[in-house]
């Protein structure tokens, strides 16, 4: 999909403010409101835009904790593999899961009330032969200095 310059503020404006009204993103991006409707319905009907969300205080929500597991597994084999990406997509605490290159296979986000379910959870990955996990190396968050769910837009 080409992307002009009106396209890309749209894309960083929504980013910052998905409930934005049309008529607040028209005057940002000064084109008529409908000009702006048509944009954003091009954006979304592309697949430029995936969907809207809500933003959750984390700390509204109760304490937490948030660990970031690096997990290695003992076989690349597609069954071992597919078996343990269904797993972390069906897990609630689950938050994140990424693919990566270097010292380990996954990088997986993990929010938990506490340390103990966290180590539950662990635990009962290890124990469950059929995900195949060789290791969890555990990162606890301590402080979050910047977390932001969308991506740098390039400048026109």
């Amino acid at each position: 999909m080409e992307l002009d310059r009106a396209d890309l503020e749209l894309l960083r404006l929504l980013q910052q403010d998905g409930r934005a009204t049309v008529q607040a993103l028209s005057e940002a991006i000064h084109l008529s409101a409908r000009a702006t409707l048509n944009r954003v319905r091009r954006l979304e009907g592309g697949g430029m835009i995936q969907g809207y969300r809500a933003m959750l205080h984390r700390a509204a929500m109760g304490p937490q904790i948030c660990v970031f597991a690096e997990v290695t597994l003992k076989d690349q084999r597609q069954a071992s593999v597919q078996r343990f990406e269904r797993r972390m997509a069906s897990v609630p605490e689950v938050v994140a899961c990424w693919v990566v290159s270097g010292r380990y296979d996954y990088l997986v986000r993990v929010a938990c009330s506490d340390l103990d379910g966290y180590h539950q959870l662990i635990s009962a990955w290890l124990d469950d032969g059929t995900l195949g996990i060789e290791r969890i190396v555990t990162n606890i968050e301590m402080q979050t200095i910047k977390e932001f769910a969308g991506f740098p837009v390039p400048r026109a």
